[in-house]
């Protein structure tokens, strides 16, 4: 199986990054001091210069070349490099037996042999895994899913591949299996020692029969493993040794001979026993410029990742990274520039004295402590006082990256610091581990990778292996991670482990630098790589000395720490001495190894560079040994062996004594600080005199040690105490009642001042505060004990609190007492607020009860405040229940009588408490009762209200939340009065009308739109009205209508308005009349809707007497013959007949209700009825010769067509006394009306007056018309007869009778036909005749007083009810009525 895609790569938390200022920038060591304390923690951090800070590069870019190394990356991991090492071996011991390895796939994919090997080790080996059955177990292990018979196919795997390799790893031998089958019979394996020897037994008898050179019959080769030399053609011949082997003995068995070389089991163990080669990386074999080097970095990664090199995110860089070398398949090759001196090409940093020239403005770069030249040898840095420049060290070195290019695990050199500066490229990528879990790391690689620290001990020393963060994570190592872009830098701290890579091409800088607080840490490092045999690169012992020779200008922090290293040096070389001397060394000489390469003074054993001292023998005088091996040397004994010594001990005393005075010279000032510290009460010292100290410290250079501390923090707590000393005594301090009621920040509670004054009269020096802070103190005593007195009392008074509160508050100091006594004052006042409250039952509303109980849920627990709460609470309750249900009354639906809302009321009226719900209920039962008087008064004696009453004072009943029993009847009376209007306007109002009903049926206040009022009318004056009404409009009307108490008075309202539209209507025909009299000096008249001039057909309203166009007139061709013809303004409703407008009054009597538009009707009707009898009362004279006097009636008979035309009722009276005018006026009095149409004439070019003009031709020709015409008609009408068959119930002298007694109305519908012939031709007295036409028309007579005769079909009356009940037209029902 191949190596599973890792888990995706997750980022290790990141290290802490710093950004210094220019002043913490300008002390480098100083800085990192400060940030030591954090970052030691995650063993690298990150520093961001301030900004502006920018070196110029000052490499020499055109002579840089170098030779990369060659990094493979899937080799670079600790666990891949194993797998890979073990495929290596697994190949070389099969193809030194003729084979080639072919890696077998299973489940489609490449089978893990390493894995499967160590599985089948841990659970007992092949054997035991076949005999327990356990190969589904590792196939599950191995990430296979179950189910699919994996396990099968391991197993001949392993078998077949692994198994031979792991006997021969086991030290068995392949020829075992085949000398049980030589022999024949059954044995049990040997043991590997037994068959050790056997097989060598075997091996030496072959060899000695071979050297013996004997010739017999037996063949020149034999087979080791059977003896025998038959079946030559299958003897394989070793071609390492030349022995000779069977194919069928060997295990496996080879079916056929390899065709490669084949060597033997023997000459198989002597190779793959072979000690594998160190891993290392291999140099290139091309030299880089910087220029070419980069060219290939940047192809190389556009390429791979198939994109600009700027534009692949770092994220992506890092997680390919970690995938590459964590897989076998994918061999991804990089190169890296590392380790290049900066000595042969330049640094990268100017230099003094460089090729470099830098211009006034970046000298100061030279001498910066930042530039990695200065930082090692910075007065402060231990490795000045090393004499040689080592590089990579004291030297900086260069390094060139590419994308993928790594630099492996590792502590820097002598575990000391590293400082590391990217120049300019793509980021850098670090892993870092602290110092602290350095050993931890070390454990974590050598247990998952122990095959790799087997052969090589060093091996994270060699800076070439790696292991995936997240592993060691996983294993308990702390990890962080940083992204280094260009102009950071990257710190490593002491012994800790860092790695990392390049996201592309880049320049790097880096060096190592040592502190004073390294220098144990060096020490303790020279024991590790004692125990390592690892190489010193500088010798700590000669460093030490070398700094101990300086002892007189060294920073006494740096004094001290070389002077407890060289304490611990010398005690060491004692011991060594002393040891050597024991074991009989004698001999010693003096050896001046400054003067000797490093490499010439080495242990033999352990390679440290030996410096104090070393021990030689005789015989090999050019090898020694430190004192630790001195068994190791040589085997001569220890008597022979010669000490080399750099310093005698006691030579070592004088630069210990050096170090020891400069270390220890602020002895004396100790001494005086100690004394005034630790001075007595009587004895103690001002404070200045500590400041002095303080200052002579400073002046003199000496170490922070803990005593200068402590010395700072006695004089920083003495200014402290004597700054909050001189507030509190000036009054000055913030209190938390002044502040708002929080406490302030500074104040001091008693405890605290006690402890304040205690800690003034401990400090070791005097302050002048005290003695009056203790007087304070005293105060505040005696307040406390009289505020005890207070509280003790059961209720004291609020003037004694408030005093008493007034002057704990002047006292500066935070009181407990203060707390209670303020607490006591709320309580009080809170008390006396409830019972201020409870005084006035007007003002204490629900939300003054809920803020009082607020307030006094946030006192402090009292007897009597939870007496008060209590009884407020009580109250609270009550009205809240009352409140509720006063509002669920009011909301209650359906709504409560107003006997329950009464007695509810009378519960409510005891509580002392202002309740609005309650009150409103109250409001609504008084509105409730007047509502009740004033309904009963509305309809007292049987009057009959009126609608506009009846309205308002439903209106009023439905907002009051009370059952009304009377509403429900006054709203079924007002649902009648709107279905009666509405069913009165479906009567009269024409469809789409702009009209209401109250102004269709009510007379016209003008008679006409837009006209003018140049002249007033004339006043009518009505005797039964006292104070003259205004009704020039609508609105006039209809409130004097519903103001009107009487329908006398409403109707005699009315007939005013009509006495007012009849003058107005007078004033308007004589105005439109006027328009068509000859006049030559005046303009065209305007008629018509259009208000242009007369052209072509016109009609002339028979009402308002003005003319129209045809064309403008809506319906034109449907205006009917012989029926009065009015304009649109003047025809205002649908003018139905009486007999549908009479049973609306009569409804409207039964409701009993009036409104305006009932008495406009009841005028309508009676103004009908007089019309009507004026109709009847008025008949034509008749002249001696049987003439009409036209002059007498013309006056009378022009003002009842007017009237009739004006009521909006329509009459057969009115039809009739129409036709009778057109039939018996001259033809000069309608000379307007042509043949054409009875009301369409033609306007003459002079304009000559339409009507009441002199007979002209024209007008008799239009007269003649009208005539032929009304013959025709006439002959029409002829045709039609009435019935022969007379009703039953009246002969016919009854009714002959009856029409000679019938009323001038009726007679004036019948001048012009015989009464006595039932023969005579009639005419419908119908309003709408119908006309019917057919060779027998039915008719029925009226059986009231006028006789007159109807189509059946015109009246609605069928031939079965005209012969079995009695008629009653609609004139005859009207006089009864008013009868």
């Amino acid at each position: 199986m191949t190596q599973s895609r890792p888990n995706e790569f997750i980022p290790p938390p990141e290290c802490p990054v710093f950004e210094p200022s220019w002043e913490e920038f300008a002390d480098p060591f100083g800085f990192i001091n400060k940030i030591r304390p954090i970052a030691e923690n995650t063993g690298i951090c990150k520093i961001r210069p301030p900004p502006g800070w920018q070196p110029p590069f000052a490499c020499d870019v055109d002579r840089l070349h170098f030779t990369p190394r060659i990094q493979r990356l899937n080799e670079l991991e600790a666990q891949t490099r194993v797998k890979l090492n073990f495929l290596d071996q697994i190949a070389k011991f099969w193809e030194l037996q003729g084979c080639t390895l072919k890696i077998p796939h299973v489940e489609r994919k490449t089978l893990d042999l390493y894995v499967l090997y160590k599985l089948v080790k841990e659970e007992g080996g092949f054997d035991g895994v076949c005999k327990e059955r356990r190969w589904t177990q590792i196939a599950l292990k191995m990430g296979f899913a179950p189910g699919k018979a994996v396990g099968s196919h391991l197993r001949a795997h392993y078998e077949r591949i692994l198994y031979p390799y792991y006997l021969f790893q086991a030290g068995a031998n392949l020829m075992v299996r085949s000398l049980k089958h030589f022999y024949n019979f059954p044995f049990p394996l040997f043991s590997l020692i037994t068959f050790i020897k056997i097989s060598q037994r075997i091996s030496l008898k072959i060899r000695k029969y071979k050297q013996s050179k004997i010739t017999c019959s037996v063949e020149q080769y034999i087979c080791l493993v059977c003896g025998g030399g038959g079946d030559e053609d299958r003897l394989l011949l070793c071609d390492g040794c030349d022995d000779s082997y069977h194919t069928f003995c060997l295990i496996p068995p080879l079916h056929d001979v390899p065709k490669g070389d084949w060597r033997c089991p023997k000459c198989l163990a002597q190779e793959c026993g072979k000690p594998p080669v160190a891993f290392g990386f291999e140099q290139a074999s091309r030299d880089y410029t910087l220029r070419t080097f980069g060219d290939m970095a940047d192809s190389f990664k556009s390429d791979y990742f198939n994109m600009p090199v700027h534009m692949v995110p770092t994220e992506l860089v890092e997680k390919e990274f970690w995938r590459l070398v964590s897989t076998i398949e994918e061999d991804v090759t990089v190169e890296y520039g590392a380790d290049i001196a900066s000595k042969d090409f330049g640094s990268g940093f100017p230099v003094k004295n460089g090729t470099f020239k830098v211009s006034p403005v970046e000298e100061d770069y030279l001498s910066n402590g930042w530039n990695l030249n200065n930082m090692p040898v910075l007065d402060a840095s231990v490795l000045t006082h090393v004499t040689a420049d080592i590089c990579g060290m004291k030297l900086p070195w260069l390094y060139v990256g590419m994308c993928f290019s790594s630099f492996c695990w590792h502590i820097e050199d002598h575990w000391s610091y590293s400082i590391n500066y990217l120049h300019w490229g793509e980021p850098k990528t670090w892993y870092g581990a602290p110092g602290y879990a350095a050993e931890q790391l070390e454990n974590v690689m050598k247990s998952l990778a122990p095959e790799l620290f087997e052969s090589q001990p060093d091996l994270l020393h060699q800076l070439v292996t790696i292991m995936n963060p997240n592993v060691l994570m996983e294993h308990g190592v702390p990890i962080y991670r940083t992204n280094q872009c260009a102009g950071e830098f990257v710190i490593t701290f002491p012994r800790a482990y860092h790695s990392g890579f390049n996201q592309g091409f880049n320049f790097a800088e880096a060096v190592n630098f040592c502190t004073a607080d390294w220098m144990p840490l060096g020490r303790q490092c020279i024991q590790h790589y004692r125990s390592l045999n690892r190489y010193c690169v500088f010798s700590h012992d000669e460093m030490t000395c070398n700094i101990a020779s300086k002892a007189d200008s060294l920073e006494l922090e740096l004094a001290s720490a070389v002077q407890k290293d060289m304490c611990a040096m010398m005690l060491e070389e004692k011991m060594l001495r002393e040891k050597v001397y024991k074991l009989g060394v004698w001999h010693s000489q003096q050896v001046d190894y400054d003067l000797l390469p490093d490499e010439e003074r080495q242990c033999a054993k352990c390679r440290t560079t030996c410096y104090l001292s070393a021990i030689t023998c005789p015989c090999s005088p050019d090898q020694l040994v430190c004192l630790y091996h001195i068994e190791d040397l040589c085997s001569c004994p220890a008597r022979s062996y010669t000490l080399n010594y750099k310093y005698t001990l006691a030579e070592l005393k004088p630069l210990f004594q050096a170090l020891t005075a400069r270390a220890e010279s602020y002895e004396d000032w100790a001494s005086k600080v100690n004394k005034i510290l630790k001075a007595d009460q009587d004895n103690k010292s001002d404070l200045e005199e500590l400041r002095s100290l303080v200052v002579e410290a400073e002046k003199k250079s000496y170490p922070e040690t803990d005593l200068l501390s402590h010395l700072r923090q006695v004089i920083q707590n003495a200014d402290r105490c004597t700054s909050m000393a001189q507030q509190l005594l000036n009054g000055k301090r913030q209190t938390r009642y002044r502040s708002g009621g929080g406490k302030s920040q500074n104040q001091l509670t008693v405890e605290e001042l006690k402890s304040f004054v205690n800690q003034l009269y401990d400090l070791p020096c005097t302050i002048r505060q005290a003695p009056f802070l203790k007087a304070l103190l005293n105060r505040v005593e005696q307040f406390q004990q009289q505020s005890s007195d207070l509280l003790a009392e059961d209720t004291p008074g609020s003037s004694a609190l408030q005093s008493l509160l007034d002057e704990g508050a002047g006292l500066d100091v935070e009181l407990p007492q203060l707390v209670v006594l303020r607490q006591r004052l709320e309580q009080a006042r809170w008390v006396e607020a409830v019972k201020e409250a409870s005084d006035q039952p007007a003002d204490l509303s629900l939300d003054c009860m809920r803020r009082l109980i607020d307030q006094g849920v946030g006192l402090t627990p009292h007897a009597c405040v939870e007496r008060t709460m209590a009884r407020l609470q009580e109250l609270l309750t009550v009205c809240e229940h009352w409140e509720e249900k006063a509002h669920n009354m009011l909301t209650a639906r359906p709504r409560h009588s107003i006997e329950t809302l009464e007695a509810a009321l009378q519960e409510v009226d005891s509580i002392p408490a202002y309740l609005p719900s309650c009150l409103q209920l109250k409001d609504c039962v008084n509105g409730a009762r007047e509502w009740i008087m004033e309904a009963d008064a509305l309809q007292a004696g049987g009057r009959i209200p009126g609608l506009a009453a009846l309205s308002e004072l439903v209106s009023r009943a439905r907002s009051i939340p009370v059952m009304l029993e009377p509403l429900s009847r006054l709203e079924s009376l007002i649902s009648e009065v709107q279905a009666w209007k509405e069913s009165a306007a479906k009567t009269f109002l024409l469809r789409n009308s702009s009209h209401s009903l109250l102004e269709v049926l009510c007379p016209r206040c003008e008679t006409g739109p837009q006209k003018s009022k140049s002249k007033k009318a004339k006043d009518v004056s009505v005797p039964c009205k006292k104070v003259e009404v205004k009704l020039d409009s609508l609105f006039d009307v209809e409130k004097a209508l519903s103001t009107s108490k009487y329908t006398v008075s409403a109707m005699a309202t009315l007939s005013e308005v009509h006495q007012k539209e009849l003058e107005s209507l007078s004033m308007l025909r004589t105005s439109n009349e006027s328009k068509f009299q000859s006049s030559p000096s005046c303009l065209a008249p305007t008629v018509c809707l259009c208000h242009t001039v007369p052209a072509g057909p016109m009609l002339q309203c028979e009402l308002c007497r003005d003319a129209y166009h045809s064309g403008c007139v809506p319906g034109f061709k449907d205006i009917q013959t012989g029926l009065p013809w009015l304009c649109p303004l003047c025809k205002r409703s649908e003018k139905p007949p009486l007999d549908k407008v009479l049973p609306l009054l009569a409804s409207l009597q039964r409701i009993r209700v009036r409104l305006p538009e009932g008495d406009a009707l009841r005028y309508v009707i009676e103004r009908t009825v007089r019309w009507q009898h004026k109709v009847q009362l008025v008949s034509p004279t008749q002249h001696p010769n049987g003439k009409v006097s036209l002059i007498k009636l013309g006056t009378e008979l022009e003002e009842l067509l007017v009237e009739g035309l004006l009521m909006q009722v329509t009459l057969p009276e009115l039809q009739q006394l129409y036709r009778s005018l057109l039939n018996r006026f001259s033809p000069s009095q309608h000379s307007l009306q042509s043949s054409e149409h009875d009301h369409q004439y033609h306007i003459a070019q002079d304009r000559s007056p339409p009507h009441r003009s002199p007979p002209h031709s024209k007008g008799q020709k239009n007269s003649k018309r009208r005539l032929e015409k009304e013959n025709t008609e006439g002959q029409h009408r002829d045709k039609i007869k009435k019935p022969k068959k007379k009703k039953p119930k009246l002969n016919k002298e009854r009714r002959r009778e009856e029409k000679r007694t019938t009323s001038p109305s009726n007679s004036l519908s019948d001048l012009s036909y015989s009464d006595d012939s039932e023969e005579d031709w009639s005419v419908c007295s119908a309003k709408q005749c119908q006309q019917p036409e057919g060779n027998e028309v039915n008719w029925v007579q009226c059986d009231g007083s006028c006789n007159q005769w109807f189509h059946q079909i015109c009246v609605g009356v069928s031939a079965e009810q005209a012969e079995n009940e009695d008629y009653i037209c609609v004139s005859c029902a009207i006089n009864d009525l008013t009868e």
